[in-house]
């Protein structure tokens, strides 16, 4: 594979897989952003050259989506059809060689994947979170640093677990749901929904 990589997006997270990508042997050459603000400025030396609208539907890349939101990133990967989406795994993060992690997903520093989870595509799991064994994490979730899943915990499409969110074993988050920062999953918990607090509450 081309070690040459084309960076969607400019915001603070295109500064974590950067780095991340550059530790995985591959190099970062352009960053596109749609904030016409920052095009010519640069990201950890990376140059921001154009909008991620104005690429064309059939680019023939390697590229990586560095947006932290989910159905932003799965509008992104959902068009470009014929990108190649490589998988980051920070040097410093642990993947049990028995787990599973799908194209265009990221495993951040400090991060720890154990035996026999499965990690769909275009996920982010963020720095220092901990994804137990038999664990599902589907397409398109964000798991922010510090999260802590235990067990055969599921996770739905889409689904944004906020900083240091914990979750029991066996329960499931619905796709596309939010969950709060510091939160305590210990009901399932359903699709669309946003939960916060000690427990998780569902807000109505």
């Amino acid at each position: 594979m081309n070690n040459e990589l084309l960076i969607l997006g400019a915001g603070g997270h295109a500064k974590v897989v950067i780095e991340a990508a550059r530790a995985c042997g591959l190099e970062p050459v352009a960053v596109h952003d749609d904030d016409e603000n920052l095009i010519g400025r640069k990201i950890l030396g990376v140059p921001v050259k154009g909008r991620i609208v104005d690429l064309p539907d059939n680019l023939n890349c390697v590229a990586f989506i560095a947006i932290g939101n989910t159905k932003i990133r799965k509008s992104i990967a959902t068009r470009l059809k014929r990108v190649s989406w490589p998988v980051l795994v920070h040097p410093s993060a642990y993947v049990s060689p028995s787990a599973r992690v799908g194209n265009g997903s990221i495993v951040c520093a400090g991060a720890v994947i154990q035996a026999e989870a499965d990690i769909g595509t275009q996920v982010i799991i963020n720095t220092g979170a901990n994804i137990d064994h038999d664990c599902i994490i589907e397409d398109f979730v964000h798991v922010c640093p510090g999260c802590n899943l235990a067990g055969a915990a599921r996770v739905g499409e889409g689904a944004m677990l906020g900083t240091g969110t914990s979750v029991i074993p066996l329960k499931h988050i619905g796709a596309w749901a939010t969950i709060g920062a510091g939160a305590a999953v210990v009901n399932d918990i359903p699709a669309g929904a946003t939960a916060v607090g000690v427990p998780a509450r569902v807000r109505r």
